[in-house]
């Protein structure tokens, strides 16, 4: 992972700021050893209330001094004492280049871009996994500098490092050396770590110890160097199953890093005839997707200066006088091939000028050059970053630099076959590695990066690597297969619907009753294909579905550490699942996170199937806790912890499991890391569950001789409560109106007012249960009154907190408990009867709430 210099950079603005040479400072390093953070300062005049960057204090008087690259603000007395590296200067920081996983683009309130430094005033991107907020227009210049949550055959290490993020912390944070206020809400100030949660000032983090060990939730977070995941070609989302929406989602067509169209975010067509805007490309794949940065200068101008303001829009800090500024007809942006267009070159030698008739459309080339130099990465380094430098000419190749190379890395006697040089471009979306030939030469390749982009140029870097014989093994998990069947049969089901190719996939695992089954596939783009195409398979009419899951190393995890494995049904009770979906992400590993509407429970059990001793968090209401517990009982025998316990974050309707087990009435946005810590400190408690068994009615006809054979029993497992007569009608209809309209049902106090009104329309209806059922307790059959609805009582808590029983033991019964093995059956007389007993509930004191989290589940079997 990186430090603090890795991670932290300034940003691109969507405009150069008026050009002008005087007053500017250039940032140099203050601390031993650092580098320099790369800033073009120059002194400008103030307009409205500014922020230091720095101190975060007031700017008093008209002067401040701004970058202009990156917008960073400073007064005239911090600028010596500035450490947040500059844009331009950010790819050469990162360590280990890890892409981002932005999700759809959204409404962010007092949230900063970390690439311009500027609000996000309008729909921005945040990366699901880190804290990093970006503009749509600024996401092609964020760097590839997101957590490592896992191992993938490239650079993997088992130390990890503070991962520094700058801004967006709240304005109580405290710094974590000094105890004072570093949070800021004006601007873009203050360093956090992404594992661990520490936060500092940026003056004083640097003097923080680098090595993270993961803070207060060490012991629940599963630790990045015991997960491994295969990925290459798939993206980010489909890693940390994140689940895409089509209509907002940005093209993925624009670019690999997901770009966006030319911006014009603060930059206006000039009115003032002494300016002019101009449309800058930045190489051949820019003209082509129509992807370009605006500048305004002087009518004017030297050339240089121009040069400067288009590398400056680009975040390119090289000399300007190895590049120069092509000009080309409107006709040429519409054409494949720009190159042989361009007629009117401007010679930089001479003092020419821009004038009015120039061209408002121009590509930064880069000069030609007889020899560079270039970076070399070791990709075997595990701690720390470091590089050689090296100057190729014209005939230098990738064996004749990884033959000068060697003996500067100390492994002079090593075979040059066995090693390779691999050029990486750091995207922020996707990370894309490629081998390159022994015999390609390096100058014309740096050539072609730079006629493409750039841009993309500044990201890219070359590791040589050992050239070892890489194992593959993506794992797929695939849902909704016909259940009961066997291996061969699964096998054969997909060789007819997806034509898996059997000499590299293979059935790992089989889930029989859920009719799941996971596939190991041993070439990368097979794996792309097949999991493609299930998302268009149905078998039977029904769907299959399909998910990426990571391998966990279980000889890996520390002795002392619990893992907790979280669920969240986003569609719970007031909808707050996709908020807990990104804070659970970002506080713990995201592989052990799991949305419950992507694949269900199953994928993050059989991830979690060979962890000796993890726990269960579940956020949803008590239906998803059903759910969750049935999917547990059903693989148990398939875990090496085959009893984790069960906590529960209530999002339901009326979530009277977590009222008995004093997790609360419900979710209120109380802060997701208070409720991990609440979790870790829990006491475990025994829950009886109940399996029930419903015989059919009456019996069935077999097919082939006529004989009148029964029907198997339904088997159901209950937890709370299980319903017959009125309550289980209202019940129904309530899960029925909610199918058909299911956008609706985003609070929880709309959920109850369906409740109600299902239940108005019951009042007048007769229904005599007590003449259609027998009730046997203890083998002794209960004569029953005249009643519509039996309740059948495994915890003291029904419709939302009402104790039907009561909590006082009498003579002749015990005190009821959740572990006792005994159930509790209540008759109601009809709907006015349970509305009674609901009031009668609501006058009783409140026992649970958020704030008293200490109870978690351990699965018991109570009876039958």
């Amino acid at each position: 992972m990186a430090d603090g210099t890795r991670s932290v950079r300034g940003g691109s603005p969507a405009s150069s700021p008026v050009l002008g040479g005087r007053g500017r400072v250039t940032a140099v390093a203050t601390t031993g050893g650092s580098s320099p953070p790369g800033h073009g300062f120059r002194r400008v005049t103030l307009t409205k209330p500014t922020f230091c960057h720095y101190c975060t204090d007031f700017i008093w008087g008209l002067a401040g001094y701004q970058c202009e690259v990156c917008n960073f603000m400073s007064h005239e007395k911090c600028l010596k004492n500035i450490k947040i590296p500059c844009s331009c200067v950010a790819p050469s920081l990162v360590r280990v280049p890890v892409a981002h996983c932005f999700g759809s683009p959204g409404h962010y309130k007092r949230k900063f871009c970390t690439v311009c430094r500027k609000a996000l005033e309008s729909p921005a991107l945040r990366c699901e996994v880190c804290e990093l907020h970006v503009h749509t227009d600024c996401i092609l210049f964020a760097c590839s500098d997101c957590r490592q949550c896992h191992q993938d055959g490239h650079q993997d290490h088992d130390t990890y490092h503070h991962h520094w993020r700058e801004g967006n912390l709240s304005s109580s944070a405290r710094c974590e050396v000094c105890k004072k206020t570093c949070g800021s809400s004006e601007v873009l100030s203050g360093m956090r770590c992404e594992w661990c949660g520490i936060v500092s000032h940026a003056a004083c983090y640097v003097i923080v110890p680098p090595e993270c060990t993961f803070g207060r939730l060490r012991n629940m977070i599963l630790p990045p160097s015991c997960v491994q995941l295969f990925s290459r070609n798939f993206s980010k989302l489909h890693c940390f199953r994140v689940i895409e929406n089509l209509q907002t989602e940005p093209d993925e067509d624009d670019d690999a890093d997901g770009s966006t169209q030319g911006s014009t975010k603060d930059v206006q067509i000039s009115t003032d005839s002494s300016k002019q805007t101009l449309k800058i490309f930045d190489g051949n794949d820019a003209v082509k997707r129509n992807q370009f940065r605006l500048i305004s200068v002087p009518r004017i101008t030297k050339n240089e200066e121009v040069v400067e303001a288009a590398l400056r829009a680009y975040y390119i800090n090289d000399d300007q006088q190895e590049y120069e500024l092509q000009t080309f007809t409107q006709q040429a942006l519409l054409s494949d091939d720009v190159i042989n267009r361009n007629d009117a070159v401007e010679d930089s030698n001479l003092s020419s000028v821009f004038r009015e008739s120039v061209p408002e459309a121009w590509i930064i080339r880069a000069k030609p050059k007889d020899e560079e130099v270039i970076r070399i990465y070791p990709a075997w380094l595990k701690v720390g970053m470091a590089y050689v430098s090296l100057r190729v000419n014209k005939d230098s190749t990738t064996q004749t630099v990884i033959k000068e190379v060697l003996p500067l890395l100390g492994k002079q006697t090593e075979c040059l076959e066995n090693f390779k040089l691999v050029e990486v471009l750091m995207g922020s979306k996707q990370v894309q590695r490629m081998v390159l030939d022994s015999q390609e030469l390096i100058l014309n390749r740096l050539k072609d990066i730079r006629k493409t982009s750039i841009r993309q140029m500044n990201q890219t870097r070359f590791y040589i690597a050992e050239n070892n014989k890489s194992i593959v093994r993506v794992n797929l998990f695939v849902g909704g297969l016909p259940p009961q069947l066997s291996r061969e049969e699964y096998t054969n089901i997909l060789k007819a619907e997806l034509a898996i190719k059997t000499n590299v996939v293979s059935v790992s695992h089989v889930y029989q009753a859920q009719g799941a089954v996971v596939l190991e596939i041993s070439c990368f783009s097979e794996a792309e294909r097949i999991y493609m195409l299930v998302k268009d398979t149905t078998v039977n009419d029904k769907p299959l579905n399909v998910v990426v899951i990571p391998e966990v190393v279980a000889s890996k995890i520390p002795q002392n550490c619990c893992p907790i494995l979280v669920f969240v049904n986003p569609k719970s009770g007031g909808l707050k699942g996709r908020d807990l979906l990104y804070s659970f992400r970002k506080l713990l590993n995201p592989h052990q996170v799991f949305e419950l509407t992507n694949g269900g429970p199953l994928p993050g059990f059989h991830t979690f199937c060979k962890v000796p001793s993890f726990r269960v968090l579940v956020c949803g209401g008590d239906g998803t806790v059903g759910w969750v517990l049935g999917a547990l009982e059903e693989i148990r025998h398939k875990l090496a912890c085959s009893e984790p316990s069960v906590a529960i974050l209530p999002l339901g309707t009326g979530n009277d499991l977590g009222r008995v087990l004093r997790w609360g009435a419900g979710y209120s946005g109380e802060d997701p890391y208070s409720i991990l810590v609440s979790v870790d400190e829990a006491d475990d408690v025994l829950m009886d569950r109940w399996t029930i068994l419903l015989d059919a009615d009456e019996p069935a006809e077999a097919a082939e001789n006529g004989v009148a054979e029964p029907e198997p029993p339904k088997i159901v497992q209950m937890n709370n409560y299980c319903g017959l007569g009125i309550d289980a009608e209202l019940s129904l209809d309530f899960h029925h109106a909610r199918e058909e309209e299911p956008g609706k049902f985003n609070s929880r106090f709309h959920n109850k007012g369906v409740y109600v009104k299902v239940g108005l329309q019951k009042i007048s209806h007769t229904r005599n249960l007590h003449k259609d059922i027998k009730l046997q307790v203890d083998q002794q059959e209960v004569e029953l009154p005249s009643i519509e609805g039996l309740i059948f009582i495994n915890i003291p808590s029904w419709g939302s907190g009402a104790d039907l029983w009561g909590s006082d033991s009498d003579n002749r019964f015990e005190k009821p408990r959740i572990d006792d093995g005994l159930l509790e059956v209540v008759g109601v007389t009809g709907v006015v009867h349970m509305v009674h007993m609901l009031k009668k509930s609501k006058k009783q004191k409140k026992t649970g709430s958020m704030k008293e989290m200490r109870g978690d589940i351990s699965i018991s079997e109570g009876g039958r």
